[in-house]
């Protein structure tokens, strides 16, 4: 166990020396020295005082100076001294300051906190609260923030505290993968109206950032849509002109701001669609604008007229065949729009993107297959994001317009049949429980995607054997390439298969079996 302890005079300095190595003294560990204190002061200038008065050194210091000089301090004084209280200084000047004297925080001479600091910090702990759960602890933050009675300057900078937020939680937001259309209608499913239009007055103070030319036309399409324009005068009067404009008291205000700000920051991530604001290029989509928006909309006329009729048709088997009739059109459009894709240059063709679907409740799970029906039998993949209502749907540009069509139209239909079911079905169970509906939207979704695969297959094989040559199923087969791509792209922690394989996705419901019929003529394009 070592060399026992020799008596004498020099046993209280090694006992103090084996003290020292075995703890440390913390304020050596944490303060840097100073310029004024990198050379000892001579001994006879070194003041001689009680040990709770000890000028402190830094390591350099104590160093160079020996054992025998430094003051010895009985093991009863040191616990009065703590580090935590030691004053930061040279070490004349600790000597002369002792602990108690020093400066307090928030004292005029140390400082106090200013009111956008207090303010930011009220911020925090506000959104703290809601991600706890602590509503009693958001109130108080919420009436703390909303008024500060004999504080000047304290509304202006809560305002600007807010803002700065409010703009660094929507950056955050298109960083995630969100868009402008998704995050205004998450904001209000989350919440309400008011908040949804308070995340619209966001964005539209966000885009002000940004030249017009360096915003997709996506971004800017939607923007037109949601009304995103700056109706204040300046942002500095924002949030006290929204209080008014919606009637609502300060705390109110501040408390909507508060959650729109949790609902922003709780946004979880999607895949990015589209280039972030500032980004974009001008060219980046006229070949998309030029080979879709005018080759393809006499073909997508057709095909309303079609579905128009299918809607409004009181007979189920009838207005089936029109579906089907146009998933046929689709199909010729899609093999027309692939083999003119492929006859032209690399520089003019398509590339594969995504586009988000909006899938409102009730039964989201039950709409979300009727769409993974509707995308795979069109060439394209639908990822659904649960908890979110929307899809993220991902394929070429003129099969992405029909799957938006064809789902729409089909919602309209289900829903119909849906009722007319119910309607000559009473004594087989109670037409109006949850159960009933999701089995007959289940039943639905295999039904109707078998005729639409169906048809599509049939067009497919059509146009292989009119086709002069053999290039159509290698164009297909780079077109499901390529929509595999993509997915893997934007979701890599799915897991998607390897090229040319079809992917192995759980069989959650019947509508999986006639959407493979599509796969298959991808492997037979692929073989």
């Amino acid at each position: 166990m070592g060399k026992p302890n020799r008596l004498g005079r020099h046993a209280k300095p090694r006992q103090w020396k084996r003290d020292r190595r075995r703890e440390p003294d913390p304020v050596i560990a944490r303060d840097a020295p100073g310029p004024s204190v990198r050379t000892p002061a001579p001994a006879d200038a070194r003041p001689h005082g009680p040990a709770g008065t000890r000028p402190q050194a830094s390591a350099g210091a104590r160093a160079q100076d020996p054992a025998g000089a430094r003051p010895q301090a009985s093991a009863g004084a040191r616990p009065q001294d703590p580090a935590g209280a030691r004053p930061q200084a040279s070490a004349g000047a600790r000597a002369q300051d002792p602990a108690g004297a020093r400066p307090q925080a928030g004292d005029p001479g140390d400082g106090a906190p200013s009111a956008a600091a207090r303010a930011e910090q009220l911020v925090s702990d506000a959104l703290q609260a809601l991600v706890d759960g602590q509503h009693d602890a958001f109130a108080r933050c919420a009436a703390q923030l909303a008024e500060r009675p004999g504080e000047p300057g304290w509304p202006r900078a809560v305002e600007q505290e807010l803002l700065l937020s409010l703009l660094r939680a929507v950056t955050s937001g298109w960083r995630q993968g969100w868009q402008p259309a998704e995050v205004v209608r998450e904001i209000g499913r989350q919440f309400g109206a008011r908040h949804a239009r308070m995340a619209t007055d966001a964005a539209a103070m966000d885009m002000r950032n940004y030249a017009r030319t360096a915003i997709d036309e996506r971004w800017q399409a939607q923007l037109v849509t949601l009304g995103a324009t700056a109706w204040w005068d300046s942002d500095s009067g924002y949030l006290e002109q929204w209080r008014e404009r919606e009637q609502l008291g300060p705390e109110a205000a501040v408390t909507c701001i508060l959650e729109v700000l949790y609902g922003f920051a709780a946004l979880p991530r999607l895949g990015r669609l589209c280039p972030l604001p500032g980004t974009a290029r001008p060219a980046a989509r006229a070949a998309e604008r030029t080979t879709v928006r005018t080759a393809g909309q006499r073909a997508l006329g057709r095909v309303r007229a079609l579905l128009a009729k299918a809607e409004s048709t009181e007979f189920p088997e009838e207005a089936e065949a029109l579906t089907a009739r146009a998933q046929e059109l689709i199909t010729r459009h899609t093999i027309s729009e692939a083999l003119l894709a492929a006859g032209t240059g690399p520089a003019r063709r398509d590339a594969a993107s995504g586009r988000r679907v909006f899938v409102d409740g009730p039964y989201e799970l039950a709409k979300s297959d009727l769409l993974d029906m509707v995308a795979t039998v069109n060439l394209c993949r639908a990822v659904p994001h649960q908890n979110l209502g929307l899809s993220t749907v991902l394929g070429y540009p003129a099969d992405l317009d029909a799957v938006e069509l064809l789902f729409a139209s089909l919602l309209v239909q289900a829903t119909a049949a849906m009722v007319r079911a119910g309607q000559q079905h009473e004594d087989a169970g109670p037409p109006g429980t949850r159960s009933f509906r999701r089995s007959f939207l289940a039943s639905y979704t295999q039904r109707i995607g078998e005729r639409l695969a169906g048809a599509a297959e049939a067009a497919w094989r059509q146009a292989a054997a009119d086709a002069p040559d053999p290039g159509l199923l290698p164009v297909l087969a780079a077109r499901h390439h390529a929509v595999d791509e993509a997915v893997r792209k934007t979701f890599p922690e799915l897991g998607w298969p390897e090229r040319g394989r079809a992917p192995d996705r759980p069989d959650r419901s019947p509508a999986r079996a006639p959407a493979y019929v599509a796969l298959r003529l991808r492997q037979v394009a692929v073989a």
